[in-house]
């Protein structure tokens, strides 16, 4: 097993895992790394850690040294063109007339590239922007148009819980949401509910999911007929995170019940009514056009 390090090259970037023969590293380290065939200055975010099957990368993904004072000066040069890029990008974006938003610019270490990131909702054409701006900074540009979870994530805010974005804050990667995770866990299917400040559907929908889909897979279908300590009565609704269930009972008095404890009544029928689901009037098609 190869022993691997985990660094960041930009703010809240994926995190990058690198071989390293430097001794005595820390987190919060800033180091000069080899990343296929540029340098790059990152920051250690994560302890020496065992991975197998790394070994094969371990010769183009590395950590060189701990970065030094002349190293951390030429950063701060590089951050300085960094902020002059914005002012030259929006200036040439209003000289072309392109609809283009810019949200990040980064200079590889070593200034073999200049990578401005940006958004727009059509295509464009902007190699004579290239051109202009190449010219200028005399080294490579580069230009990546990013989607809006990648715009919130590089620009943060704060979530409808009134907490940093988690893409902000801790997540390294965006993992695949479905409206299917939404209705598993019963949340109302209104899309100003559900979606983050980029407009698409919450992060947060995948933390608690496999817990509701585990719960679910066993749990009996709502109205079936049940018995269990407190008398017989019929599963009313759930509470995944318990791992209870809502028995409601011929007084129409609740109990939550755990899931162990409850066994299906075969002697009664499910009733022809089952209770009223408390969901809103949007349908999945409705959302999906919302988020389109």
């Amino acid at each position: 097993m190869a022993l691997m390090i985990g660094v960041i090259f930009r703010k809240n970037g994926n995190v990058h895992y690198l071989g390293s023969a430097e001794t005595g590293l820390n987190i919060g380290d800033k180091v000069i790394c080899r990343v296929e065939d540029v340098v790059e200055i990152g920051e250690i975010v994560t302890y020496p850690t065992s991975m197998a099957g790394e070994e094969s990368i371990a010769s183009t993904k590395k950590i060189i040294r701990k970065a030094t004072y002349y190293d951390l000066s030429v950063d701060e040069l590089n951050k300085g063109k960094e902020t002059e890029g914005y002012r030259k990008f929006e200036d040439l974006a209003k000289k072309y007339g392109l609809p283009m938003k810019l949200v990040d610019v980064h200079i590889i270490f070593d200034k073999s590239k200049m990578i401005f990131y940006f958004t727009s909702e059509k295509r464009v054409d902007f190699r004579e922007m290239v051109k202009e701006l190449a010219a200028y900074f005399k080294m490579r540009i580069e230009l990546r148009q990013i989607g809006v979870r990648d715009e919130a994530k590089i620009v943060g805010g704060l979530g409808p819980c009134g907490m940093n974005l988690c893409c902000k804050s801790f997540l390294t990667d965006f993992e695949s949401i479905s409206i299917k995770m939404a209705k598993d866990q019963n949340l109302p299917l209104n899309p100003l509910k559900i979606s983050g400040i980029c407009g698409r559907l919450m992060c947060c929908l995948k933390y608690e999911y496999d817990s509701y889909k585990e719960f679910v897979e066993k749990a009996p279908e709502k109205g079936t007929p049940v018995k269990c300590s407190f008398g017989k009565g019929i599963i009313y609704s759930y509470e995944p995170l318990k791992n209870n269930v809502i028995v409601e009972f011929e007084n129409e008095s609740k109990v939550s019940v755990p899931i162990s404890q409850i066994e299906i009544d075969n002697e009664r029928e499910m009733p022809s009514k089952l209770p009223d689901r408390n969901e809103e009037d949007f349908t999945i098609t409705d959302i999906e056009n919302y988020l389109d």
